[in-house]
C-alpha cells in the first residue's frame, strides 16, 4: 500500500524576519493544507530549506509537524544527507516523532558511485522500520538513481517502497517502471510533469505549487486517479506558466515569496537564499493571477 496517493506538499518552513523558526505560522500551513485537500505533508524537503536547518531544528521541525497533524493525513519527513551516518541520525529521530515515512535524498558533493548509493540506502533503510521514498534530482546533487539501481533497491530492500523522480526525464522514469512494476511507487518531483508521470503508473506528485494551490494540485492528481484524463490534463496545462514562474529564481526562493503574496506566512529565506528579484516576483505575481488563486 503506497504511503499516499495524490498530492504530497513539500511543504516550506516559515521564519520569522530574524530567521528563526515561525512555529506558530507553521501551525497554520499545516492546518491550511488539511482543510485544503493536501493528501501528504512532505516536512524538511529541499523547499523546506533543510539544508540550512541545523539538526536540533531539523528534528524539531520534523516532530512539530507531526504532531500537529496528529494522524489526520500522512507526514513523510525528509531525513537525507550526504552522510550515511547524519541521515541513519535523522530517519532515526525521524521515526520517534511518529512521521508515516522518509524521503531521502542522493548524497550530494561528495556524490556517490552506484555501488555506493545501493550502500548508501540499504544502511539508512535497515537503521529504520519505516517506508522510504528515494529523492532523484541530479540537477541538485550531481548524481541520478540509474533505473536498475532503483529497481534493485526496490526490489531487495523490503522498506524501500518508492521514488520521487525529478529528473525531469520521463523516458529514465518509463525504464524504471519497466524493470519495476508493482515493485515501486512512483511520484513525479516537478510539478509540470504530474499528469506525464502518473500516465507512466505514477501515484501522485510531491509538490512545490501545491504550497499555494492545494486543492488544485489534489484536484489534477484525483481526476487522474477517476480516469478523467482530459481534465486532469487540461489542469496540468493551465498550470505551466504558473510553474515557470516559480522555478524562475532556484526553489524555494519564488515560492517562499509566493506563500508570502498568499498572506500564508511571511516569505523570508535563509542565506545564501536571498529576496526574489523585483522583475520576478511581478512574472509571479501575475502568474499566480492568471492561475485563478486569490490574494
Amino acid at each position: 500500500m503506497a504511503i499516499f496517493t495524490g498530492s504530497g506538499v513539500a511543504i516550506v518552513t516559515p521564519f520569522k524576519e530574524n530567521k528563526e523558526v515561525d512555529y506558530d505560522k507553521f501551525r497554520e500551513l499545516i492546518e491550511f493544507h488539511i482543510a485544503n485537500g493536501t493528501d501528504c505533508i512532505i516536512v524538511c524537503g529541499t523547499t523546506g530549506e533543510s539544508s540550512t536547518l541545523t539538526h536540533e531544528e531539523h528534528i524539531e521541525c520534523i516532530r512539530f509537524c507531526a504532531e500537529v497533524v496528529n494522524k489526520r493525513i500522512p507526514v513523510v519527513a525528509g531525513t537525507g544527507s550526504n552522510c550515511t551516518e547524519t541521515a541513519i541520525y535523522l530517519s532515526q529521530e525521524a521515526q520517534k516523532a511518529g512521521v508515516d515515512g522518509l524521503l531521502i535524498v542522493t548524497p550530494y558533493y561528495n556524490k556517490a558511485t552506484q555501488k555506493g548509493l545501493i550502500a548508501h540506502y540499504t544502511a539508512i533503510a535497515n537503521s529504520v522500520s519505516l517506508p522510504i521514498i528515494m529523492y532523484n534530482v541530479p540537477s541538485r546533487t550531481g548524481v541520478n538513481i540509474l533505473p536498475e539501481t532503483a529497481a534493485y533497491l526496490a526490489k531487495n530492500v523490503e522498506n524501500i517502497v518508492a521514488i520521487k523522480e525529478a529528473t525531469g526525464n520521463l523516458s529514465q522514469a518509463a525504464k524504471l517502471m519497466s524493470l519495476c512494476g508493482d515493485d515501486i511507487d512512483l511520484y513525479s518531483g516537478n510539478d509540470d510533469q504530474i499528469v506525464p508521470i502518473m500516465s507512466l503508473g505514477g501515484k501522485g506528485v510531491i509538490s512545490v505549487i501545491a504550497n499555494i494551490a492545494p486543492q488544485e494540485t489534489h484536484d489534477l492528481c484525483q481526476a487522474y486517479l477517476d480516469g478523467d484524463v482530459k481534465k486532469a490534463c487540461a489542469m496540468q496545462l493551465k498550470s505551466i506558466e504558473l510553474c515557470d514562474a516559480l522555478f524562475c529564481e532556484v526553489n524555494p526562493i519564488p515560492v517562499k515569496k509566493a506563500v508570502e503574496i498568499m498572506g500564508l506566512c511571511d516569505g523570508y529565506v535563509r542565506g545564501p537564499l536571498t529576496e526574489m528579484e523585483p522583475a520576478n516576483a511581478e512574472k509571479l505575481s501575475k502568474a499566480m493571477a492568471n492561475f485563478g488563486l486569490k490574494f
